[in-house]
């Protein structure tokens, strides 16, 4: 028997009311995400690939169509703490240590302090922090103040994992490194994640489906299942298979913009 999709969306679009107007950010998008899947969202600025991440997490609420999380209302995903979620910045207090920014949403849970060490460090392993518990953020590159931020977002235990960015600000070698990282995380943890980039070759090394998005009002243009491998050197990007993906999604985006 196929399991239901961890999150499903119908139909559904978003129209924030502005001073200028009406600005139709989703329009019309259904997609299903299976458990263990690893869904980049990819698109020209303003097509509606965070609205849509925001949307999962209940940041934002949809103007028609419906989206379920865990087969429930994002409202009520996010009540049973339901994903972790990861922005742009980290976002990490400057006046806590790396091991109380990771710790801070199980002091808000009320979880017990033998629980909470414990956690803190299982996932400050998992991202390769151990030795920069007590460092502050200031302190810290800012790769590693994103590891911390997916350890903080790691710390509750949530099976959905969903990152808008993480790595957009770094550069390219730091964000090589930290793409190997997260799928080997992901192959550890076997979470399902929903990612949003710019960057084309980001989106094929790391996803098992590609999810190309129109400029505003966004919608779906092609949804790519990988055929690539589980496993994944970073020379694989010179692959054929690799190569054709990445044109693949690179269509995708073209027609995008010659349907405007």
């Amino acid at each position: 028997m196929n399991q239901a999709p961890v999150i499903s969306a119908k139909n559904l679009s978003l129209t924030f009311q502005t001073n200028d107007g009406p600005v139709h950010a989703l329009q019309d998008v259904t997609l299903d995400v299976d458990k263990g899947d690893f869904v980049s969202f990819i698109g020209p600025s303003g097509c509606g690939k965070t609205t849509f991440l925001r949307v999962m997490a209940d940041l934002e609420r949809p103007t028609a169509g419906t989206i379920t999380v865990n087969a429930v209302s994002p409202e009520a995903a996010r009540k049973a703490r339901a994903y972790g979620y990861v922005f742009q910045h980290a976002g990490l207090y400057p006046w806590r240590t790396v091991g109380g920014n990771v710790r801070l949403p199980l002091e808000i849970m009320g979880i017990n302090k033998e629980t909470q060490d414990q956690r803190v460090a299982e996932v400050i392993g998992l991202v390769h922090l151990e030795g920069f518990e007590k460092k502050y953020p200031w302190q810290l590159s800012g790769g590693m103040q994103q590891r911390a931020s997916i350890a903080r977002a790691l710390a509750f235990q949530a099976d959905i994992l969903l990152m808008d960015e993480p790595f957009g600000a770094l550069d390219e070698i730091v964000r090589d490194h930290l793409n190997e990282q997260l799928l080997d995380l992901w192959a550890r943890t076997n979470k399902t994640i929903g990612f949003v980039t710019h960057s084309i070759p980001e989106a094929v090394y790391l996803s098992t489906k590609i999810v190309v998005m129109s400029p505003r009002p966004g919608r779906i243009t092609d949804v790519i299942d990988s055929t690539l491998p589980k496993e994944r050197p970073l020379d694989i990007r010179d692959s054929a298979e690799f190569i054709e993906i990445a044109h693949r999604v690179r269509d995708g985006l073209r027609s995008g913009h010659a349907d405007e």
